[in-house]
C-alpha cells in the first residue's frame, strides 16, 4: 500500500493550486507497479478520479463530484488558507465523527491539516473528469452533509460504477467503528472485479 500525503508548494498552502496536487497524484501512480488501485476520499476522491486513466481500479469515498454534478453542492467560499488545523477543537472533531471511538477522534484531531482555498475553489468550480474506463466503486455515507449520498449515487449511475451505501457521516468510512469492515468489503469488491476482467 502506498499512501502519500499531498504536499503544498514550498511557498505554502496559499500558493498551492489544483495542478500541484493533481501532478503529485499522477506522479505517485506512475511509480507504482500494476495492477494499481487508486483510492480517494472527499477532495482526494476527485483527484483520484481525474488520475484514473493510469489506474486499474478506482475506489471513491464520499468524493467531491466532477463537473457538471458539482452544481448540486451548496455554494461555498473559501479563504486563501482554510484553517482546519488551526481552528480544530476536540469536541468539534468528535461531533464530525459520530461513529468513531474516542481514540480515533483524538487521532483525527491531532492530524487535522489546513488546506489550500484555491484548490477547494477549483474543485467547487467544476473539474472535468472523463468517466473511468477501469472498474469503479463509489462508497457513500448516508448521513454525509458535505457530499450528500444522493449526489454520490448520481455519480455512480453516470459512470456505471458499483455502489455501496454505509451508515455515518463524511469521514466515518475512514475513521468510524466500521472502517475496518468497510475496507474488507472494498478489498472483496476489488478481488471480484479482478476475477471478472
Amino acid at each position: 500500500m502506498h499512501a502519500p500525503d499531498l504536499q503544498p508548494q514550498p511557498a505554502g498552502l496559499g500558493s498551492t493550486r489544483w495542478e500541484d496536487y493533481a501532478g503529485q497524484v499522477r506522479a505517485h501512480l506512475a511509480c507504482l507497479p500494476a495492477p494499481r488501485t487508486v483510492v480517494g476520499a472527499s477532495l482526494g476522491g476527485l483527484l483520484a478520479a481525474e488520475a484514473a486513466a493510469s489506474a486499474d481500479a478506482l475506489i471513491l469515498i464520499n468524493p467531491l463530484p466532477p463537473a457538471s454534478l458539482h452544481r448540486q453542492l451548496p455554494a461555498r467560499e473559501w479563504p486563501e488558507v482554510v484553517p482546519w488545523r488551526r481552528l480544530a477543537r476536540l469536541p468539534g472533531t468528535r461531533a464530525a465523527m459520530p461513529d468513531a471511538d474516542a481514540a480515533s477522534a483524538l487521532a483525527a484531531f491531532r492530524h487535522w491539516r489546513d488546506e489550500s482555498g484555491a484548490v477547494l475553489c477549483h474543485a467547487a468550480a467544476g473539474v472535468e473528469v472523463a468517466p473511468p474506463a477501469c472498474p469503479t466503486l463509489v462508497i457513500a455515507s448516508l448521513d454525509d452533509t458535505d457530499v450528500p449520498a444522493a449526489l454520490s449515487r448520481s455519480l455512480a449511475q453516470a459512470w456505471q460504477a458499483d455502489w455501496l451505501e454505509v451508515d455515518g457521516g463524511h469521514v466515518d468510512p475512514l475513521l468510524g467503528r466500521q472502517a475496518a469492515a468497510l475496507a474488507s468489503q472494498a478489498v472483496d469488491w476489488l478481488n471480484r472485479r479482478r476475477r471478472q476482467i
